[in-house]
């Protein structure tokens, strides 16, 4: 499969597509637990707080709370799992750290030179539920090469929203058949489709650990399927 010509920019979906959000907090929280003499199940609570992702976004859907960016709905999050694991004697400092965790995650061995590529040819940024303050620390922490950073509190709307594809369409002055979403998940190309964006799927067949079940393969007939960010890029002619 090979690029449609006519695309001018990629739009990626970033926390598990591009950063690996569940290593790296899971490595940093063992660290600073140690560090700090504090034992927990941190990958029990890491599965935990991604797990609470979702239906915190849906809370703001349903109008259940006001339009929440995502570092306040983090925050919340790990506030009440905090309670829930027993875990005592953290101070407001410390709660902030942990939750600032999101901002420093790690790219995946192969997105920095894959983007760096693709950036060559092509206006390149992410479409991220990640507020914009969170997105542009972990551009700088972990070098991502971003044109612009599409944040869905621009819109006001979270993915899978129809608002936040064609909203990132319309501040890039382009109709959506010339923007492709790149995604490890077939739910955000299944979206983005319906919007009229053209769709490119690589896998991160650990993002959920090792016995991930969900996101393994294509499960559409994407425009562009790879293997990886360096597989996308040479796909795409870069």
């Amino acid at each position: 499969m090979s690029a449609p010509p006519d695309v001018a920019a990629i739009l990626f979906d970033t926390f598990g597509s591009v950063v690996d959000w569940r290593g790296s907090l899971i490595d940093e929280l063992t660290a600073w637990g140690q560090g700090r003499g504090i034992a927990a199940d941190w990958a029990r609570l890491v599965d935990a707080w991604r797990a609470g992702y979702a239906p915190a976004m849906d809370r703001v859907r349903r109008g259940e709370l006001p339009w929440t960016r995502q570092d306040d709905l983090h925050r919340a999050t790990l506030v009440r799992l905090v309670g829930e694991f027993g875990i005592a004697g953290l101070s407001e400092a410390d709660l902030d750290h942990i939750n600032r965790g999101w901002h420093r995650l790690r790219p995946w061995p192969d997105s920095v030179a894959g983007l760096t590529r693709l950036r060559r040819r092509y206006i390149i940024g992410p479409l991220s539920n990640g507020n914009v303050a969170l997105l542009v620390n972990m551009a700088k922490s972990a070098g991502l090469p971003w044109d612009m950073v599409f944040a869905t509190e621009l819109f006001r709307h979270y993915k899978p929203d129809p608002e936040t594809y064609l909203g990132a369409c319309d501040l890039l002055g382009l109709p959506p058949a010339r923007v492709m979403m790149a995604a490890a998940h077939n739910g955000d190309l299944h979206a983005a489709r319906a919007c009229g964006l053209r769709t490119g799927f690589f896998p991160r067949p650990t993002e959920y650990g090792p016995g991930q079940v969900c996101d393994c393969a294509a499960e559409e007939a994407w425009d562009v399927v790879a293997t990886d960010m360096s597989d996308l890029a040479g796909r795409l002619g870069c």
